[in-house]
């Protein structure tokens, strides 16, 4: 592997691990391996702490390559709890608002997924890392700010439901780039005449790569510190302090 002419590495991200946090580990077993204090490492397209799966990481000079990787359709496997809702449309804030779910129907849920399909739009959350005049949305939203973000155009190619009670569904959605799963639980609920926020998210593939093509990010690090490492012509490795 040349971790400095670029690997593209797919992890899946832990539970509660920031994408950040996923990056760093990657990024300090390579420089520990190489000796060197520096290497570009990115990722393309982030996971919030409490969702697992599919994550890209790239060094060197394929995080030249985010964009067109983080472009690539994504898949996921979500669970909704219906009849309440949170500010941050998951279980990072406490529940704000109960609604009834006595009317909640397998079929109605059939056929409000099915308004899902197709080109849709999209608010996104007030916690998330979208920009309001060079200002991060969520930190405006743990302050206390008023966040008001634009509707979005995307793609939801497929929406499968796959278990369903009247109080919590799980779902597979196959989407475009700048999906929130989140904003979907959110709108989902609505459209249902209740409430919803999403309990558990997993990426389970993104392009052709699924989750079980994936290194846990234990298995990464071993990765790279047992293969064989290539080396760009002229590059001296340094003893680690």
């Amino acid at each position: 592997m040349n971790f400095i002419d670029g690997e593209i590495l797919y992890i899946d991200k832990p539970l509660e691990w920031t994408s950040f946090n996923a990056v760093k580990r990657v990024r300090s077993a390579i420089q520990r391996r190489l000796g060197i204090k520096k290497l570009k490492v990115g990722h393309a397209g982030t996971l919030d702490p409490l969702a697992t799966g599919v994550m890209i990481i790239c060094t060197g000079r394929a995080t030249k390559r985010i964009d067109e990787l983080q472009a690539g359709v994504k898949e996921y496997v979500a669970t909704i709890a219906l009849g309440a809702t949170t500010p941050s449309y998951d279980l990072e804030t406490a529940i704000d608002a109960r609604f009834p779910t006595g009317h909640i129907t397998h079929q109605l849920v059939l056929e409000t997924l099915r308004q899902f399909k197709g080109r849709i739009e999209q608010i996104p959350p007030a916690f998330s890392a979208c920009k309001i005049d060079g200002h991060r949305a969520y930190k405006m939203a743990r302050r206390g700010e008023e966040v008001r973000l634009k509707a979005k155009i995307l793609v939801i190619d497929e929406i499968e439901l796959l278990d369903f009670s009247p109080t919590a569904i799980t779902i597979r959605v196959v989407c475009s780039k700048g999906t929130y799963i989140r904003a979907l639980a959110r709108d989902i609920g609505k459209a249902l005449n209740s409430g919803g926020h999403l309990t558990s998210l997993r990426r389970t593939r993104v392009g052709t790569v699924p989750v079980s093509d994936c290194l846990t990010i234990d298995q990464a690090v071993e990765l790279i510190e047992t293969t064989d490492i290539e080396l760009p012509d002229n590059f001296t490795v340094s003893c680690p302090d």
